[in-house]
C-alpha cells in the first residue's frame, strides 16, 4: 500500500525528535453487505476504504491525524505536524518484519464467492423463517464480510502486516399471535470465511431465532423474585463481558473508572472461576495474528482461581504503567487512535456436567440465551434481559418464561458463584466503546449462582 522505504523514513523522522513512541497503521478495507427485510433485498453495498492513521507520543501525551491521502508528501507534512518538526533531514533505519505466532485457515475467502450465493443466502434465510410459523410477521437478514489488510511501523522498529477475513450473518424475526409480540435473533460469524455456513446453515440459524420468538408467544410471565439462576453455556459470555471484561481494561482501570481498579492480587471471584482474554482461538470472531498495534495476539490470563491476576493492556497505557503490552491495542479502524479492547473473553471450563447443575437447583431460573444489557463499570452493578429462559422445577429444566430480567453486581456474583461446567458456548458481537466498535466473541460454561434478583410478574 505504501512503499517500505517511506515508511522507514516517516518512522526515522519521529525517532530523531525524540518521541516516547510513534506508530503509522496502514488499513485497507474491502467490504460487502446485504440486507433482506420484508422479503425484499433492501440494500447491497460493497466498497473499497484505504486510509493511514499515524500517532506520535510525546512526554505521555498522545497526538493522533488520519488521512485516505497516501502520498509521500502528505504523510510527510502530517508527521511533520504531529512532531512540529521543520526539516525532514534525517535517514530511514532498518524495520525488522514480525512473524505471525498463529494463524487461521480460511478455506472460502468470501470476496472469491460471487454475490448471488450472498444474496441466495439472504433469501433461504427468509424462507426457512417464515416457514417456521404463520405467526412470523417479520424478518430481517443481514450478511456482512470484510476483508482487511494492514500494514504497521513503530519507532520500536517493528514492521507488521496483517490480513483479517470477517464474516457474519443474522437473522431477527418478530412473530406475534395478535396479543402477544415476541422476537427472535440468532447470529453467526467468526475471523472466518464463507466456509462458515458449511457447519452453521444459514437455514438453522433462520430455523433457531424463529422458534424462539414463536415459542415464547406462549411462554408464562416470568414469576419475579430472588432464586437461583443457572447460565447456559448457550447464552454466551455476554454477563462476563459486560460484568467484568471492560473493568479489566488498563484505561478504564488507571483512570479509577472500574471496581477492580487497584485490585491486582486480591480476591474476586470464586475460586472456581478462572477468567481469561485470548485473541490466539482458532477463527473466532475477536481473534487475529497481531493486534492494531503490531503486538503478537496472545492469552492473558485475568482472574485466576478467583484471584486477579492481570489487566488487558495496549502500548501506551503499558508504557504509563512500566507494563507490556497484553495485545489488546485494538481500533474500529485508521481512523481511530487504538485503545485496550477485549478480544475472545471467558470463564474457563470446571469438571462438572451441565447436568448436574441443574439437578442441584429446586427452583429457579434457566438462562439458555441472554439479551441485553447495561453495566456501571465503576461500581459493577449491571441488568441484563433474557432472551430465552426456562423454569427449573426440582432439577428439571421446565417451561419456558418471557419477560425475564437478571440484576446484580459483577464482583458480587463473581464471588458466588459456585458450580461451573465442564462444557463451553461463544457468542458474538460487536463491542462498543468511546464510538469505536470492534468485534470480539465471549463465552462461558454453564454456571450456577445461588441467588441473583430476577424480574418478572409481581
Amino acid at each position: 500500500m505504501i512503499d517500505r522505504d517511506i515508511l522507514s523514513s516517516l518512522i526515522a523522522l519521529a525517532k530523531r525528535q525524540g518521541v516516547d513512541y510513534a506508530d503509522i497503521f496502514i488499513e485497507q478495507r474491502r467490504s460487502f453487505s446485504g440486507e433482506l427485510e420484508d422479503q425484499k433485498i433492501e440494500r447491497i453495498t460493497t466498497g473499497i476504504d484505504r486510509g493511514a492513521g499515524l500517532r506520535v507520543i510525546l512526554k505521555g501525551k498522545t497526538y493522533y491525524a488520519y488521512t485516505n491521502d497516501l502520498s509521500k508528501d502528505n504523510l510527510f507534512e502530517i508527521m511533520k505536524t504531529l512532531l512540529r518538526a521543520e526539516s525532514s533531514g534525517y535517514e530511514p533505519f532498518t524495520l525488522n518484519a514480525l512473524n505471525p505466532q498463529v494463524d487461521f485457515n480460511i478455506s472460502l475467502p468470501p470476496d472469491s464467492v460471487p454475490s448471488e450465493r450472498k444474496v441466495s443466502l439472504l433469501l433461504n434465510a427468509d424462507r426457512v423463517a417464515r416457514a417456521t410459523s404463520n405467526r412470523i410477521k417479520q424478518v430481517k437478514v443481514v450478511y456482512r464480510d470484510t476483508v482487511q489488510d494492514v500494514v504497521i511501523v513503530n519507532t520500536s522498529g517493528e514492521y507488521v502486516e496483517d490480513n483479517r477475513i470477517y464474516t457474519v450473518a443474522l437473522v431477527n424475526v418478530v412473530a406475534t399471535d395478535g396479543e402477544e409480540i415476541q422476537t427472535g435473533y440468532e447470529p453467526v460469524g467468526g475471523l472466518v470465511g464463507f466456509e462458515i455456513f458449511e457447519e452453521n446453515p444459514i437455514e438453522e440459524v433462520a430455523k433457531t431465532a424463529s422458534e424462539r420468538a414463536v415459542m415464547m408467544l406462549s411462554a408464562r410471565k416470568m414469576p419475579g423474585g430472588r432464586m437461583p439462576v443457572v447460565i447456559s453455556s448457550e447464552a454466551g459470555g455476554t454477563m462476563i463481558h459486560e460484568a467484568i471484561g471492560h473493568g479489566l481494561e488498563a484505561d478504564l482501570a488507571g483512570q479509577g473508572l472500574s471496581v477492580y481498579t487497584g485490585k491486582h492480587g486480591q480476591k474476586v471471584a470464586s475460586e472456581v472461576v478462572t477468567v481469561v482474554d485470548d485473541a490466539t482461538l482458532p477463527n473466532k470472531r475477536g481473534s487475529f495474528r497481531f493486534d492494531d498495534e503490531g503486538v503478537p495476539s496472545q492469552k492473558t490470563v485475568l482472574v485466576k482461581q478467583g484471584v486477579l491476576v492481570g489487566y488487558l493492556y495496549d502500548r501506551y497505557n503499558a508504557m504509563k504503567e512500566g507494563k507490556q503490552s497484553t495485545g489488546n491495542g485494538r481500533r474500529e479502524s485508521y481512523q481511530h487512535r487504538p485503545i485496550p479492547r477485549m478480544t475472545n473473553t471467558f470463564i474457563e471450563p470446571g469438571d462438572t456436567s451441565p447436568e448436574e447443575i441443574v439437578k442441584s437447583v429446586d427452583r429457579g431460573l434457566f438462562v439458555k440465551k441472554m439479551g441485553g444489557g447495561q453495566v456501571n463499570t465503576i461500581n459493577g452493578d449491571f441488568v441484563f434481559e433474557v432472551q430465552e429462559g426456562y423454569l427449573i422445577e426440582k432439577g428439571e429444566v421446565g417451561e419456558p418464561v418471557r419477560g425475564a430480567t437478571i440484576t446484580g453486581n459483577g464482583p458480587q456474583v463473581l464471588m458466588s458463584i459456585d458450580m461451573v461446567g465442564s462444557d463451553l458456548g461463544f457468542a458474538i458481537g460487536t463491542c462498543g466503546k468511546d464510538g469505536q466498535g470492534v468485534p470480539v466473541s465471549d463465552a462461558m460454561p454453564t454456571v450456577r449462582i445461588p441467588e441473583m434478583v430476577v424480574g418478572g410478574e409481581a
